[in-house]
């Protein structure tokens, strides 16, 4: 259920509301609106009755919430959520780019490959520490000392910083370097690391499960929510398909879907789901023609020696076009 007060209710009535819920034995999550203040109920474990607070004071409506994502769906918050971060907004209409390797390599790597993507326009520098990866016997990543690079990164040219948790015990160190606490496909239903990445306070980059539905997909980030950190941003990376012509199908559909459901802002990966070079730059320009907020993309500048996902990374001049074709799509422009 939401509760929606008055434009003109008081601190003290909106805290008398979220009172009421609690002494009900529920949870009440105020929500902070352009004009006036909602309060979500959560962990009610059937319908409540809205008899109990339409005759508080301030409160103008209690509204039944019919998804069972509550604080991610539309029904509870009308408007786009933006996620505020230093010197950059993600959010409708505040198209960002990500760009970087698929994991970072060396000190030398990650520098060059940054100034590429931020004179093309990059915003975030994406590069993973952490490398999860199907065979035990593949890269795995710097840890620790690739948290150092990517702090060196920003220290140099500026850039944000997006990189991969992959356990509660990286989140921790991810966490404290990180901008963007990046939460990857494997992951999306890892409902311990989903709860604990909601009190870090950080933003949220959640990838879409291999085969996870929609619901499935919005459920995970409000477990994310449910903890108190509102600062979700979804990404579509591609689901399990058939065939051998890309390594994932891009779902391009879930776009206007999430825009339909969901207030949360949503990114695209068009290089996990292609898993090829080729076919990068088209699915990303249809993902931005689709109306996304913003892109991954994975670049390197020498792809052939890349110890990660090399065939699947623009060459920085591949990603220079990309961005000049982009601007044609984006007459507003972009961060």
């Amino acid at each position: 259920m939401l509760i929606v007060m008055d434009k003109d209710a008081t601190p003290a009535q909106i805290e008398a509301v979220a009172a009421k819920v609690v002494a009900l034995g529920f949870e009440a999550q105020p929500i902070p609106g352009g004009e006036r203040v909602a309060i979500a109920i959560l962990r009610n474990p059937g319908p409540v009755d809205p008899a109990v607070f339409v005759d508080m004071a301030g409160v103008i409506q209690a509204i039944p919430v019919s998804r069972p994502y509550k604080l991610v769906s539309r029904e509870i918050k009308r408007e786009d959520t933006i996620i505020k971060l230093p010197g950059l907004e993600v959010g409708r209409g505040r198209f960002v780019v990500m760009a970087g390797p698929c994991a970072v390599e060396s000190e030398t790597q990650a520098l060059t490959i940054a100034e590429r993507v931020k004179a093309a326009g990059a915003k975030v520098f994406r590069g993973g520490a952490y490398k999860p990866r199907t065979s035990p016997y593949s890269y795995q990543g710097l840890g620790k000392k690739g948290l150092a690079i990517l702090r060196k990164v920003r220290e140099e040219t500026g850039l944000l910083i997006v990189t991969e948790a992959m356990d509660q015990d990286s989140l921790k160190l991810v966490a404290e370097s990180a901008d963007i606490i990046q939460l990857g496909a494997r992951n999306m239903q890892n409902f311990s690391l989903l709860r604990c990445a909601g009190r870090t306070g950080k933003p949220i980059l959640l990838k879409r499960g291999m085969y996870a539905t929609l619901e499935e997909w919005l459920m995970a980030a409000e477990y994310i929510m449910s903890e108190g950190d509102p600062q979700v941003i979804l990404c579509e990376r591609g689901v399990r398909a058939i065939g051998e012509h890309a390594r994932n199908l891009l779902d391009l559909a879930t776009i206007p879907a999430v825009r339909r459901e969901s207030h949360l802002p949503i990114v695209v990966d068009p290089s996990h789901a292609a898993g090829r070079r080729d076919l990068v730059q088209p699915l990303a320009r249809a993902a931005v023609a689709a109306g996304c907020d913003g892109l991954l993309i994975e670049v390197h500048h020498e792809p052939e020696k890349a110890l990660s996902d090399g065939a699947q990374s623009l060459y920085p001049e591949q990603f220079e076009a990309l961005m000049q074709d982009l601007a044609g799509l984006r007459p507003g422009g972009w961060y």
